[in-house]
């Protein structure tokens, strides 16, 4: 028997993987580049190749025409104009998303800081309310606030990742500790559902970016969610394809390279 959860996670993947781009930004830094229109940028990637867009639901609402990939509604907010931007709180809710049309909902947790228990609430309640409705849940667990002392060690990443999975997330997006290979597979073995990979800050090498994604996939993650290093690149089209190339085609970075200089 296929249940709603199953039908909607299918809509984001292709081929069994997640090439994602995160463009709730302007939320909590404003309009950077590449997000200053932000409708054009996601029919560009939509074009590209990406198997989801993740953004607020005021611009799924104000979109022109429907997307023709899968969609993702982020469900937490904060500004880096507050004196606590690590402190995410609910700005949607599961029905919002139904009525929306989205594919899947997605919250982001910081877990280390003063504030992660009103996080940690929120993502169970968003965990139960997913549930009834079927729609998929996406955790973004980040390690981050005033007790973390060293954000990429590799248990630190494991331990906020089984988090989202034990408090009830479908898919956990999380950073990954290197591209060390080896780093990579303890944090998804450890993590009882899939994991996909966080971008990070906007990197200098296109390379970089590249093995980034081949760590993550040949790491087990189910994908990516890259942001910066896609909607700022010089050509976030091109690098949509290269990326398709490592995440969606199973090839390896020298080939992605080819893509973006052909």
């Amino acid at each position: 028997m296929v249940f709603g959860k199953e039908v909607r996670l299918q809509r984001l993947l292709q081929n069994g993987k997640m090439l994602c781009v995160p463009m709730d930004h302007g939320t909590s830094v404003g309009p950077v580049k590449g997000l200053e229109e932000i409708h054009a940028m996601m029919y560009t990637l939509e074009e590209a190749g990406v198997t989801a867009l993740l953004a607020h639901k005021g611009v799924f609402r104000t979109l022109s025409r429907p997307l023709r990939t899968g969609t993702i509604m982020h469900a937490s907010a904060s500004t880096s104009l507050s004196t606590r931007p690590n402190r995410k709180v609910k700005s949607a809710s599961v029905e919002e998303a139904v009525r929306l049309g989205v594919d899947a909902v997605s919250v982001h947790i910081n877990i280390g800081g003063s504030d992660d228990d009103v996080m940690l609430q929120h993502l169970g309640e968003m965990a139960d309310e997913c549930d009834e409705w079927q729609i998929p849940l996406i955790a973004m667990m980040y390690p981050r606030g005033e007790n973390i002392k060293d954000s990429s060690d590799t248990f630190t990443i494991s331990h906020v990742a089984r988090v989202g999975a034990e408090l009830g997330a479908d898919i956990v997006k999380t950073p990954l500790p290197s591209t060390d290979v080896r780093e990579v597979e303890k944090v998804v073995k450890s993590c009882p559902v899939p994991v996909v990979a966080a971008g990070g800050p906007k990197m200098e090498r296109d390379e970089d970016v590249l093995r980034l994604a081949a760590a993550a996939v040949k790491g087990g993650c189910l994908g990516i969610t890259f942001g910066r290093n896609v909607f700022q690149h010089s050509s976030p089209a091109l690098m949509v394809k290269a990326l398709r190339k490592i995440v969606v085609e199973g090839g390896g970075v020298e080939e992605a390279l080819k893509v973006l200089r052909p």
